[in-house]
């Protein structure tokens, strides 16, 4: 049976957090891969500004150079808004023998309370809490913890960045950076 991790996000752009997380569960849960699932239209979020077709191009390069990690586009193709239970359940039907560990920030379980189904989900998937050694993970949902190097980068402070005109090296993939420059994203660098 596999033992796969889902680390699911608009990716707008993937970053080495994203990166990193995903390898820490991996190694620590001892998974057999980590597929990122890219959204089209998160439900929690503003739609993204960027194409899909660019956020998913970014991911494929970000990924590229680990043999463990994947890309399942099931949200990008089902288009529009996508709930973690729609994805689960289509995943646990096209894979019946896997069995999938969902990875979130220790940001995201504070609000697990106002997922969509939640207490359905909860009772079909595992959630992987990524957190800081100082930082505690407090829910009412079972969680599995998994401690990562603190890597304080999100998405929205890259974005941020590039429309300032400052560096994002080695925040992001030198492949990334070079997508997002060729298509002068975020107000570009």
């Amino acid at each position: 049976m596999k033992k796969i991790g889902l680390l699911g996000g608009t990716f707008d752009p993937p970053h080495n957090g994203h990166l990193l997380i995903a390898e820490e569960v991996y190694h620590s849960l001892g998974l057999d891969e980590v597929w990122f699932i890219p959204s089209y239209e998160p439900p929690h979020k503003e739609k993204s500004q960027t194409p899909v077709h660019l956020r998913v191009e970014m991911l494929e390069n970000a990924i590229m150079d680990n043999d463990h990690f994947f890309i399942n586009a099931i949200e990008i193709e089902r288009k529009g808004k996508s709930y973690t239970i729609d994805t689960i359940k289509y995943l646990k039907e096209q894979y019946s023998d896997f069995t999938f560990y969902f990875i979130i920030g220790a940001d995201m379980v504070e609000y697990l309370p106002k997922w969509h189904n939640i207490d359905d989900l909860i009772e079909i998937i595992q959630f992987v809490g990524v957190k800081r050694t100082d930082f505690q993970l407090n829910s009412k949902y079972p969680i599995k913890e998994v401690n990562i190097p603190v890597m304080e980068i999100s998405s929205t402070m890259i974005r941020d960045r590039v429309s300032q005109g400052k560096s994002i090296k080695y925040l992001v993939p030198d492949k990334v950076l070079d997508i997002i420059r060729e298509n002068q994203l975020y107000g570009s660098i």
